[in-house]
């Protein structure tokens, strides 16, 4: 087992929006790492509730930097706070990519990595119109809630779905918020996974796997072996091996 990474010192941290919760770190690559190209854009989990912060993500953050790649560590607002949930959690997301996308010194193409509700919220993204002109390359999507209907069905995080939402399956805020109904992605989108994870099962994946694939998607699947759902995000965990090559999977030749 290694360790951590070392937290790699915070560049900055930019606004996107007037709430406190509307900022990202930027995490420079580290000293001595090979070159990667673009930038990761790391999103969180935590059912889009706002006990959880970013800083749990941080050595995720961290070890991509270690990798040698620019980092933005993204917060946003979630259910339970001003703002929270459908629209303004998914408003953050677009605003959040327009202020990356618009800062001169994180090079481009941006790759989307995001876990449990953060992959829920970059696949999503994938799925908007605005996507690649933002300059998007790829998403993936760690244990992500990418069908809320089986979420739903599930009632994975003691109905954390419904609460995010603030309704139930068939209205326009479900729709509009619901990976499933952006088909096919506009980026591709790669969906890693751990054949333990009774978080996320892995069955939340599979729907959007198949009618994404139907409907001309470029979305890959990959199982982590052996991994439950925090696995993806440990730095010292095996399959965090996967996340660092289909990240890079996404991004062009250094």
């Amino acid at each position: 087992m290694t360790a951590h990474p070392d937290p790699t010192p915070t560049a900055a941290t930019h606004s996107y929006g007037d709430d406190p919760a509307q900022v990202y770190d930027v995490l420079a690559p580290a000293a001595g790492a090979p070159a990667a190209a673009g930038t990761v854009v790391v999103v969180h989990g935590g059912f889009w509730r706002a006990e959880y912060d970013r800083e749990h993500a941080r050595p995720e953050a961290a070890a991509f930097a270690a990798a040698g790649h620019h980092v933005v560590l993204a917060e946003y607002r979630r259910t339970g706070m001003p703002g929270g949930g459908v629209p303004g959690t998914l408003d953050d997301v677009r605003a959040l990519l327009t202020s990356v996308a618009a800062q001169p010194d994180l090079p481009k193409p941006l790759v989307l990595v995001g876990h449990s509700a953060g992959g829920h919220l970059v696949t999503w993204a994938a799925g908007q119109p605005w996507a690649t002109g933002l300059g998007v390359a790829g998403v993936v999507s760690l244990a992500g809630v990418v069908d809320l209907g089986v979420a739903d069905r599930l009632h994975l995080g003691a109905d954390a779905t419904r609460a995010f939402v603030g309704s139930g399956p068939g209205t326009p805020a479900w729709t509009s918020a619901d990976p499933m109904s952006a088909l096919p992605p506009r980026v591709p989108v790669r969906l890693v996974t751990g054949d333990r994870d009774d978080t996320v099962p892995m069955a939340v994946g599979r729907g959007y796997l198949a009618a994404a694939r139907a409907a001309g998607g470029d979305v890959t699947e990959q199982v982590a072996a052996g991994a439950g759902h925090m696995e993806l995000v440990d730095p010292d965990d095996p399959a965090f091996a996967t996340v660092l090559a289909a990240t890079a999977s996404l991004l062009p030749a250094p």
